[in-house]
């Protein structure tokens, strides 16, 4: 009985927390103004490549820095699905698109699907070599997918237009998109971690020997939990390119993979909720932060501009977090952990 109640509970929290967050998205696409839903924007779409990322890092356990690189393929798929057969003559510059790349034309919706599938298919195939290894090998080696995948969209012309980038992508992205493919992609991953193959992934993150002697297929679940976290990267870049509506190589360098590593770390490797919660506080505390670097007058006293002071600031936070909370703010644990634990001590 008890069981049975705080399982109706967790449901109706749980149902609560979707309501409010559908809520949301609707009430800042209709009352904030252009620059916040802007913001708002970004933060819905690194949560999506926040959470996905935290899959294959945190709770599975592997020590992947690819993003940069699906995230770039996510939104190159896009473009190239979203402009133009006129567009893309006037803008390719340094050599003529190929016929095929001026025949793709689709809707917003099968331009995101394409590209998280994409992603998926090249993170499949990845997984074959790249799972041969493990530990800080596995990161080089990922880390190398990321600067190959630049290279090529430097040295693709006729596809990605080189080093210009495409410009001019139809400004699909809102919050009713970028919202509702963020709560999408947080309920789909939290069911994983909450299924067998969650359970698996976690096995091998703690121990993959035993894992393994235990019976657990460690590549299947690894691959699982690649795919599906380059499928949401993916669509993530998708997203991001009818934001942004321009791309260029120079977006999908190693910082960008670097900012979602720090995002989830101070969350906690391995949560989700974490996850959320890093992302809002990089993100938007970052654009927060922003009059640190302009002349500031508090209380008679004045200071002139400090152009980086906030990134100083940022840092130092950084620092803070890293010494009180080694493990990141919500370290393993999901927001429902932090309910049941309030239960337990009643």
């Amino acid at each position: 009985m008890i069981n049975d109640s705080i399982f109706t509970k967790q449901r109706i929290i749980n149902l609560g927390i979707i309501i409010t967050a559908i809520w949301f998205t609707w009430f800042a696409q209709q009352v904030f103004d252009e620059y916040t839903v802007r913001i708002i924007n970004n933060v819905a779409i690194f949560i999506i490549l926040a959470v996905s990322y935290n899959l294959i890092n945190g709770v599975t356990g592997q020590f992947s820095l690819e993003p940069n690189g699906f995230v770039a393929i996510g939104a190159y798929v896009t473009a190239i699905l979203l402009v133009d057969k006129e567009g893309m003559l006037y803008q390719y510059d340094i050599s003529d698109p190929y016929p095929w790349v001026l025949a793709l034309q689709t809707n917003f919706f099968w331009a995101l699907i394409l590209s998280g599938i994409i992603s998926a298919l090249l993170a499949l195939s990845l997984s074959f070599p790249v799972f041969r290894v493990r530990g800080d090998y596995l990161a080089i080696v990922t880390l190398g997918f990321g600067f190959i995948i630049r290279i090529l969209a430097i040295n693709s012309p006729e596809i990605t237009n080189g080093s210009l980038g495409i410009n001019d992508i139809p400004q699909f992205s809102n919050l009713y998109w970028t919202g509702g493919v963020a709560i999408f992609a947080v309920l789909a991953i939290l069911n994983i971690i909450y299924s067998k193959y969650g359970r698996a992934m976690k096995a091998v993150r703690d121990d993959e020997d035993a894992a393994s002697a235990m019976g657990i297929n460690t590549f299947k679940v690894k691959t699982l939990a690649f795919t599906t976290s380059a499928f949401f990267e993916g669509v993530g870049g998708g997203l991001l390119a009818a934001l942004l509506t321009s791309i260029s190589p120079d977006l999908f360098t190693f910082f960008f993979t670097f900012q979602l590593l720090i995002i989830i770390v101070i969350g906690g490797l391995g949560s989700t909720t974490g996850a959320i919660i890093g992302t809002v506080m990089v993100m938007a505390g970052l654009e927060w932060m922003r009059f640190l670097d302009e002349p500031i007058n508090f209380m008679g006293i004045h200071t002139d501009a400090l152009p980086g002071m906030r990134m100083v600031v940022f840092a130092l936070i950084l620092i803070v977090v890293m010494l009180f909370a080694r493990e990141g703010l919500m370290g393993k644990k999901e927001l429902k952990d932090l309910f049941k634990k309030k239960k337990a001590n009643k």
